[in-house]
């Protein structure tokens, strides 16, 4: 990967910290304009929340800005496919919202009418429709929206493609002791100094400690991989219960999200807990995910699980990444608070990120997701 043993060479036009997939996309688009990147990351490429993550790649309706950031992204995903190697084992799969009554698909009608309006496509699948698309869903069950366009990918060979111009340049050093950020310059254990002329903190739960300031909380998940069962499911499954789940933000919540992966092995989960720092399985919560899967799909319970892991997403007040300068300091930009949408919203991250840098417009309005708007709302409260 390379050693930073010169300070005298180590000069850059950027230098991104965090090889994460918003890290590896940030230095993916500068890279493709010709600047001269280099990456440092504490730990291994995908080492944090990326290698923890499930890998849905989805549109979400939360706000108008975190719709426009999705669907952004999603349409930068697909442009990359068909250079993705086999290993990133994309697939299309779509995403079905599983409603359980009437009032849920109140909520799938709503989610139609703004998906539609913002040009995805999708739609309504009524109880019949809806056994037919997954068999081993319990039934009878309301039905679903059925969003075409969202897919699955494997998170952490994505983060190797979208570095490999970065490795093949020499430029992307692991295992770095990063310390913190001196204006410009990136100052590493035992002194070595790393300059250039931005800095991109794409540390996620770690942003904080390069970046003083920063409003951001650790939340903790986790997941759960079964052994290989060729054709079991047809999409990723997710409970419209899920978004009550997303929304909370205190005490641990649990909701169905099932993930298909090329291999025939199911991705099971999810869980949401803040304040629990521990990197440990908690069995009382695995035990919890497992019980809300076979309420929706009875058969998992006769699936054989290999792995259960964690990890911890960096995640905002207000649900909006952070994109864009640091108040303090314009040199260093931030792409970090993203939360369980960072595989998805990574693409447009450092496509964002380039565009500032390079000092151009946008395909989508950035000022929702810049991090000035912490130091606005303080002001103003």
């Amino acid at each position: 990967m390379g050693d930073l043993v010169n300070p005298s060479e180590s000069t850059y036009d950027v230098v991104v910290i965090g090889a994460g997939i918003a890290g590896a996309a940030c230095a993916y688009f500068l890279m493709k304009e010709g600047l001269r990147v280099a990456v440092l990351e504490r730990g291994v490429v995908a080492g944090g929340a990326t290698g923890a993550a499930m890998g849905h790649l989805v549109a979400m309706d939360d706000s108008p800005a975190q719709l426009a950031l999705t669907k952004f992204s999603l349409q930068l995903w697909k442009e990359l496919v068909p250079e993705l190697p086999a290993s990133a084992e994309y697939q299309q799969a779509g995403t079905l919202w599983i409603a359980s009554d009437d009032e849920e698909m109140a909520e799938v009608r709503r989610k139609y009418e703004v998906y539609r309006s913002a040009g995805l496509a999708c739609e309504i699948l009524d109880s019949g429709a809806l056994a037919e698309a997954e068999p081993k869903l319990r039934r009878p069950l309301a039905g679903a929206l059925h969003v075409l366009g969202d897919g699955v990918i494997y998170p952490h060979a994505a983060a190797e493609f979208l570095l490999q111009g970065v490795a093949e340049h020499g430029a992307l050093f692991t295992d770095c002791n990063v310390a913190s950020i001196d204006g410009s310059t990136v100052l590493l254990g035992g002194g070595t100094r790393v300059s250039a002329g931005h800095i991109v903190n794409a540390a996620g739960c770690a942003a904080n400690e390069l970046t003083p300031g920063i409003v951001m909380r650790k939340r903790k998940g986790h997941l759960i991989m079964t052994d290989r069962y060729p054709g079991f499911l047809r999409h990723q499954v997710v409970e419209l219960g899920y978004l009550k789940s997303a929304h909370s933000v205190s005490g641990d919540s649990v909701a169905f999200n099932l993930q298909p992966r090329t291999s025939g092995q199911i991705l099971i989960g999810s869980s949401r807990q803040y304040d629990d720092e521990d990197a440990a399985v908690d069995h009382g919560i695995v035990r919890r995910i497992m019980e809300r899967a076979c309420e929706f799909m009875p058969e998992i319970a006769t699936l054989s699980t290999l792995r259960t892991w964690t990890g911890f997403r960096a995640a905002t007040l207000d649900k909006l990444p952070l994109i864009g300068p640091s108040p303090e300091n314009a040199k260093v930009l931030l792409a970090t608070g993203h939360e369980g949408l960072g595989i998805t919203a990574s693409m447009a991250t450092g496509r964002l990120i380039a565009d500032m840098i390079l000092q151009r417009e946008s395909p989508i309005a950035r000022e929702p997701y810049l991090p000035s708007r912490m130091t606005n709302e303080r002001a103003r409260a």
